[in-house]
């Protein structure tokens, strides 16, 4: 599977297609948009978490113009929200594919988990959990999140956390899961999945405009995220069209981007 680099993120260059077949094998999938490339310049956290990662798939139309104008065009957008229904759709009539939820409030995930049983006809999200504010700071709650996992007997995890926290639980728990082969970043897909929010139109999202429509439903969640890491973002692109980037954490990373 091809790559190419925008700042320092390696993002898998396939199609959706591409990918759910190689995740029959298992694996753990992030998806970056701008947001997530911004907070990539300043959390080494983060940063090391995501070269641990399996899968990298453009989450962003602007990233995927942003791919043409550094000359090495992703030949499609694969967002977590199209990601996951293509995923459960694509593993509907495979009964060893079990799926739990993790994230959205109370009672989403259970509309999510209903929803999506009726769509495939049959049991596939076996459980789902809302985990409270702050419990990735609380080993006892996360070590209760991990055996419930255990218990539900999910081979597919998938965390609507929203990012980092996701993927950094995801990175610091998936060990203790030996049972689960994929794990999925997948955002606000819960609350998509139990209707809680509505996606924008298509044409919205192909026109790379998902995110202006997505400030104007949650502005005061989601103003900032998108405009104060526009201008940013603009910049270390021209530099990286020019040459210039650097990598801040390439020195300091013990980790390499790795299958």
């Amino acid at each position: 599977m091809k790559r190419l680099n925008i700042l320092n993120v390696a993002i898998d260059n396939c199609s959706s297609q591409e990918l759910l077949h190689q995740l029959n094998a298992g694996g753990i999938v992030y998806t970056p948009n701008v947001y997530h490339l911004i907070r990539l310049q300043q959390d080494p956290e983060f940063y090391e978490v995501y070269q641990r990662a399996d899968y990298r798939v453009c989450d962003s139309q602007i990233l995927y113009y942003v791919s043409r104008f550094l000359g090495n065009p992703i030949c499609e957008k694969i967002s977590g929200s199209d990601l996951f229904p293509a995923f459960y759709r694509h593993y509907a009539e495979d009964e060893t594919t079990t799926v739990f939820l993790l994230g959205a409030k109370e009672g989403v995930g259970e509309r999510a988990r209903h929803n999506i049983n009726r769509k495939v006809n049959r049991e596939m999200v076996v459980d789902t959990y809302s985990p409270p504010f702050g419990f990735e700071r609380d080993e006892a709650e996360c070590k209760r999140i991990i055996e419930r996992i255990r218990k539900s007997g999910a081979t597919v995890v998938a965390v609507g956390l929203g990012a980092p926290k996701q993927e950094k639980w995801i990175h610091h728990y998936h060990h203790l899961l030996p049972s689960v082969k994929t794990f999925l970043a997948i955002g606000a897909t819960i609350d998509f999945e139990a209707g809680q929010v509505q996606r924008s139109p298509r044409w919205v999202s192909e026109a790379g405009l998902e995110w202006l429509y997505r400030v104007c439903m949650e502005p005061q969640r989601l103003w900032k995220r998108y405009f104060m890491d526009a201008l940013p973002f603009v910049w270390l692109i021209a530099v990286q069209r020019l040459g210039l980037y650097r990598d801040p954490f390439l020195k300091e990373s013990a980790y390499s981007p790795q299958r």
